[in-house]
Order: structure tokens, then sequence, then C-alpha cells
């Protein structure tokens, strides 16, 4: 285009010398290099609206490609109504393109969450029946008022190979945590992915996921008793998405293995495992669909706990199964106006080992399991209701010290068989993309004998720009 346009230029000049100096008089002639002089100006004013649109469009090219590196890295699977491998194509940019992306400025957002709980028991005194007190966030936290946790992440592509991510939770209790921080690739090719540092573990469905994207106020009680609420192992993870028109995402975790139900023992190498599996597809235009299977393999060096000011510690192995499956439902693909989710988890421990009390120490194991199913309907624009029920099973534990008859089970109050339960109901009105506000009541049985009605009030408001969330 530029080519044919500046080729009068050119002829024009070329005659124009001569011209001058034969005639240099001439009107005619001065009114001819009056035209060219203005053609010129024209010309160059063209040729840098030209380059101005060229930069432009490099610039949106750049923010295209950074926006689907994050959404591949937060979609797990396709979003209603789209093709099961929506998420896959986003890797397909190449370095050339993504060597515009803005590595020094990241994307910062701020998640401000908070809630006001009424309880009708003693928050100080929650726990499972039949369980191990866990490590972590667990039970209903504190009555009136609570900040709740509030996340700050920056995130920004690295270089066309890499890119990172730095998660801070900040607490009630003025405490800064680190939640998140890793880096991962992003030109591996095949489908093929690393992450390493700390990060959210790919097991389960709900685990990988942010709090503050949950349906309801907290974690069901399978995660609070076996993960003390997330299971956020230190290490690395690699994971693999076929190129498949189901999705089909492949991976596994190796770690340190301070993270509960584990904890830090000292020791070199992998102390910590974990594979998953997830596939999934899309059922017609409206519905879709995914499940998973997952395993967790890690152990624990006197890992103490107190009850009721008995102390006990167990040292040995722990192994946790976990099946999910969600499933989604939107009138042709389009989930604005009204959708369904449904999913569940079940998960099973079995522990073996060694349980201490009193300076003496015997053989352990147990069996346990915990599962959770919940539905949340959007039944008009911006409002939706949500159900969910929880259900543990302690089993029936083998303790060395009471079967020998060393102890009796006095010395271990908190293993005494139950079936912790809790069902819950909530009502969310979300303004916009950015705010939520959510009304939540529920009645924990996780303690023996005690019934716990609980009432939560909770907003969750995000600034900055954020990734996309999971399927």
């Amino acid at each position: 285009m530029l080519k044919h346009t500046l080729m009068p230029v050119a002829i024009a000049a070329a005659f124009a010398s001569p011209l001058s100096a034969s005639a240099a008089e001439n009107p005619e002639l001065a009114a001819i290099r009056a035209q060219i002089a203005e053609m010129k100006q024209s010309y160059e004013a063209r040729l840098q609206a030209l380059e101005q649109r060229l930069q432009d469009a490099q610039a949106a090219v750049a923010e295209a490609q950074n926006a689907a590196a994050s959404a591949q890295q937060a979609a797990a699977a396709p979003a209603p109504a789209a093709p099961a491998v929506a998420a896959a194509p986003a890797a397909a940019a190449t370095p050339a393109a993504r060597a515009g992306d803005n590595s020094f400025n990241p994307s910062i957002s701020l998640v401000l969450g908070g809630t006001y709980a009424n309880l009708s028991r003693d928050p100080g005194s929650y726990r499972f029946g039949g369980f191990m007190p866990p490590e972590g966030e667990v039970g209903p936290g504190s009555r009136s008022f609570n900040l709740g946790e509030s996340e700050l992440t920056m995130a920004a592509n690295i270089d066309p190979m890499f890119a990172g991510q730095l998660t801070f939770a900040l607490t009630g209790e003025n405490e800064a945590e680190v939640e998140e921080a890793f880096i991962r690739t992003r030109e591996l090719g095949g489908g093929m992915n690393i992450k390493a540092g700390r990060f959210l573990s790919g097991v389960g469905y709900l685990n990988g996921q942010h709090s503050h994207t949950w349906d309801f106020v907290d974690a069901p009680l399978n995660y609070q008793a076996f993960f003390g609420g997330q299971y956020k192992p230190d290490g690395v993870q690699a994971s693999w998405l076929a190129p498949l028109n189901t999705f089909v995402e492949i991976g596994a975790e190796v770690g340190s293995g301070r993270s509960f139900p584990g904890n830090d023992r000292d020791k070199n190498g992998f102390n910590a495992a974990s594979v998953f599996a997830h596939v999934g597809d899309d059922i017609g235009d409206s519905s879709s669909w995914r499940a998973g299977v997952s395993f967790l393999r890690t152990g624990a060096l006197d890992r103490a706990y107190e009850f009721e000011g008995i102390p006990n510690a167990f040292s040995g192995s722990s192994k946790i199964w976990i099946a999910d499956a969600v499933y989604k439902w939107a009138p042709n693909g389009n989930p604005t106006r009204t959708n369904f989710k449904l999913q569940g988890e079940y998960m099973r421990r079995k522990e073996n080992g060694a349980l201490a009390a009193n300076e003496l120490a015997d053989g352990y194991s147990s069996t346990q399991s915990g599962w959770y199913l919940q539905g949340v309907y959007q039944f008009m624009p911006n409002w939706r209701a949500g159900l969910r029920y929880d259900r543990l099973s302690s089993g029936s534990p083998f303790i060395g010290l009471v079967e020998s008859g060393a102890l009796g089970m006095d010395a271990f109050p908190a293993l005494a068989s139950y079936h912790p339960k809790r069902s819950s109901v909530m009502l969310d009105w979300s303004p916009s993309e950015f705010s939520r506000l959510r009304l939540q009541f529920a009645r924990d049985e996780a303690r023996p004998g005690q019934s716990d009605k609980q009432v939560f009030l909770q907003y969750i408001m995000s600034l900055g720009a954020h990734a996309g969330h999971t399927f």
C-alpha cells in the first residue's frame, strides 16, 4: 500500500529539479513545487498515523496474550457450552509475540473479606468428634464481627518462558501469611507445564480454589478434618493437558511434607507426593461436567495434639484418596440470568504408625472418610441460593496401648468413634463480578452431643485485575 501511494511523489520529485533550474520564475512550476511539499507533509502524517496504529496493535496483542496465559493457569476445564479444550489454545502464542508482555509491571489485585458470626456454642471448644485435632483453619471462627481473610496477589509474566505469582493472606489477627508464591513455565510445549514454590495443590476440586471463590462461607468438613482447610505444599508440580477434544489433565506433585496431615520431619528429599487426573466435557449446548481422582501420601513425626489437657502424638504415614465431580448447567451456555452447579467430593484417609501418650507408644491405625454434596442455583440475575450437606466418619481405630491394656480410652478421648455432620443453606447477592454479599445458616453437629446453630453475614470485594476462576 505505501509503495504504490509514494510512487507519484518520487516521480514528481525527479522532474522538479531540472524544471526549476531552467524556469525558476515560472509561476506554474512554483505551484507544482508547493503541491509536492504539501504531499510530502501529508504522507509523513499518514506514515506516523500508521506507525501509531502498529504500536497500538502490538500492545493489544501483548495484553491479550497475558490474559490468555493467566486463563490457562486458572482454567481447569471449559465453561458451559464451550468446547471442552477451550483452554488449551491459550498456550499457542509464539515467544516472539509474548516478548512484549509487561514483565516488570505485574497485575495487582486485592480481595477484602469479612464476616459477622452468631454462634450458639463456644467456638473455642470446636472439634471433630473421633478425629485427631487438625492443624490449620478449622471451625466457624470467632463470634461477632471478624475481619476475615483478605488476599493480596501480584502476578506477571517474567519472560517468554516463565511467569510468577505471589499471594499474601492477611488474617484478622494482624498476621500476614504466604498463601502462594510460585513460578510456572509457559512454553514447554506438548501440553506440559511445571510449577515450583508454594501453591494450592491440584488434588480434589475445591482445594485449588482461593476461599473467596467458594460458594459457602467456610470449607467443607472433610477439607477441614483432613487438610486443616486446604493442602498447600512447598514443592514442584508437573501437569499435562492432553491435546484432545475432551478435557483431560494429569498431574503429579512432590514436596517437603510439612503441610498437614504431615509435619516438619527435618528430612532431605521429597517427603510428600500426590497424583491427580481430571476429565471433563460438554453435554449439548447447556451443560458441562468435570470429574477427577487424586491420591496423596505424606507422613508425620511426633505430630502432637492436646485434648482435655491430655497430650498425644502420632508418627507414621497418612494416605488420602479423593474422588470429585462437578456438573454445571446454563441455558445455551449463557450463565448471566440463570445457572445451576452441583458438586461433591469424597475423601478416605488411612493412617498407620504409632500413637504415644504418657511417655508410652504403641501401634496405631485408622481408616476415616468424609464427603460433602452441594448445589447452587442462580434463580435470577445477581441472586443465588445454595444447599450443602457434610458428613464425616471416624471409623473405629486400632490403638495398641488400649488393646494391650496399658492405657484406657480415657487417655484418647478425642478418638472415641463419632460421625460429625453439618447442614448449610446460603443466599448471596452479587451486584457485579467484583462484589458479593452472603447470608448463611448452618446446623453443625461436629461435636458429640452438641448442636451449634450458626448464622453468618459475609462480604467479599475484589479490587484490581484478577485472573479467571477455574471451572
